[in-house]
């Protein structure tokens, strides 16, 4: 017989067992209630497969076999969401419409409806916190609002990217309207002749043609945010990350050039003089060193300010669309670029950021990563829920901003306190994960 659970909205299951039977015996589990035994899925061969292996105290398990943890792709959830009934304590990796975010078309039609609703509630000044998007259109939907666009902008470079790809897959530099002309809307075919031909949705976007270049080089950044909730919202800004740099020294001059234009690891990887020993990374400590060194400490912080600006206000703008539920966390890979006027601006979010390793040190940095992202999700029950810092994660959004417990003064003279975020500073997640737990419980960091 099976069980509905009203609570979390009629989901029920087969996996899953409907008296929660074993070694939990049958009562419910107070969610903070510390556990011992840890019975987890993972569909990924990579780095987050050896993470759960070695994590003492958690046991994989194969097929139908009941879990507590599932570390699964968006592909499970979107076909098993709504039939599944989880305990209390149970945990998936992805929200059930995500991709609310991370398709790059809702995305921007996100984030465009709360620059309006800021306008009309705070004024423009409060609205252009969020101009940190390239200007953006849907196509084949708007494209004669695209094409107005641009003729009233020629010679201006854009970009076309399919609304759900990711590792640069089907994007292309473009300067004529004949060049897209598969993905015109024609209103002269029929119906019938509209179900025949299927285009796929892309967005067409101002191409940033002035980056800011180190060595010549073209580069963005991949910056790691974890949501535990939406309602309240609750987010995570993770100290490590990488800049990706292109393995050929940047040119408008040949927009057909992947390897120039396109920083994605699949597509470098694939260059002629790619060496995968050296790869093309570099930690996101290391290029705030160079920023520091090159344009002052109080740059660099409003440079930073800046994309906790845009963690933020990209969240809101799902808030109220993200379907929360009390089981899901996600692990977001943000994609940021900077111009020549250290403006940052932003890409597209991940909702399942790559997970291989490129090097050994970016191996290290994943694992780090995806350690401290279980630790902040704690199945094993040994947190507060008062922390502000776990592991490499300092909690930047607990309904409302979070400040630095130093007390720290705006570097910038206005008076306010410092955001908790400490993106590309020293992580010394030991130590912090030492004073947070017992070492006994803990037998490798």
């Amino acid at each position: 017989m099976l069980s509905i659970n009203k609570a979390t909205g009629g989901r029920m299951s087969r996996g899953k067992a409907i008296v929660h039977r074993g070694q939990y015996g049958y009562q419910r589990q107070k969610e903070r209630e510390p556990r011992s035994c840890i019975r987890y899925k993972c569909t990924l061969i990579n780095t987050i497969a050896d993470v759960l292996r070695q994590r003492p105290g958690w046991t994989e398990v194969k097929e139908d076999g009941e879990w507590d943890f599932y570390w699964c792709d968006v592909s499970w959830l979107r076909e098993n969401f709504d039939h599944i009934y989880m305990e209390e304590y149970v945990r998936i990796c992805h929200f059930r419409n995500h991709y609310e975010l991370t398709r790059k078309n809702l995305m921007v039609k996100n984030l465009k409806r709360l620059r309006k609703q800021l306008e009309r509630e705070s004024g423009r000044l409060e609205a252009a916190k969020c101009d940190f998007f390239p200007k953006t259109f849907e196509l084949p939907a708007e494209y004669h609002l695209f094409v107005e666009d641009f003729r009233r902008n020629p010679g201006v470079t854009w970009i076309m990217k399919p609304v759900a790809k990711s590792q640069g897959k089907g994007i292309f530099l473009f300067r004529k309207l004949k060049d897209i002309t598969d993905w015109r809307k024609d209103g002269s075919r029929t119906d019938d002749q509209k179900d025949e031909i299927s285009v796929e949705n892309y967005v067409a976007q101002r191409y940033i043609e002035n980056p800011y270049l180190i060595g010549g080089r073209k580069f963005d950044l991949r910056v790691y945010v974890l949501v535990t909730s939406y309602v309240p919202l609750r987010a995570w800004l993770y100290r490590d990350g990488f800049a990706r740099f292109s393995n050929t020294r940047f040119s408008l001059s040949s927009i057909d050039d992947q390897h120039i234009h396109l920083t994605n690891v699949a597509i470098q990887k694939t260059a002629p003089d790619y060496d995968p020993e050296k790869g093309c990374k570099w930690m996101i400590m290391q290029l705030r060193h160079y920023l520091t060194a090159k344009h002052g400490s109080e740059v660099v912080e409003t440079i930073f300010q800046n994309m906790d600006n845009i963690f933020i206000k990209s969240l809101q703008s799902v808030q109220k669309i993200i379907i929360n539920d009390k089981h899901c966390f996600e692990l977001y890979g943000y994609d940021i670029l900077l111009d020549e006027d250290l403006k940052p601006w932003l890409l597209e979010v991940n909702a399942s950021p790559s997970l291989t390793a490129s090097s050994q040190e970016d191996y290290r940095l994943k694992c780090r990563l995806l350690e401290d992202t279980l630790h902040v999700i704690d199945m094993e029950g040994r947190l507060t829920g008062k922390e502000k810092r776990v592991g490499g994660f300092d909690l930047m959004w607990n309904d409302g901003p979070v400040s630095r417990d130093d007390g720290q003064q705006d570097l910038l003279g206005n008076g306010s306190l410092v955001a908790n975020t400490h993106l590309g500073c020293i992580n010394d997640r030991k130590k912090a994960l030492r004073q947070l737990m017992n070492p006994a419980n803990i037998k490798k960091l």
